[in-house]
């Protein structure tokens, strides 16, 4: 099954994407928010392997602010 907190996070980093570009009922600032506690969270619960992923998602939540 996975990591569901990782599985968490990748699913709200892609909200925050939707959000930001009109596609999702939900404030940006609020789906940013939710996105990074959602890394956070599973960043210390991650391998090696998913923290990497993680990063990349920190990257891409970035770029929308």
């Amino acid at each position: 099954m996975g990591n569901p907190l990782f599985q968490k996070a990748r699913e709200a980093v892609m909200i925050a994407k939707q959000a930001a570009n009109g596609k999702a009922d939900t404030d940006l600032q609020h789906a940013i928010d939710v996105a990074k506690n959602a890394l956070s969270s599973a960043y210390a619960h991650s391998s090696l392997a998913e923290k990497a992923q993680l990063h990349q998602f920190q990257q891409e939540l970035d770029k929308l602010q």
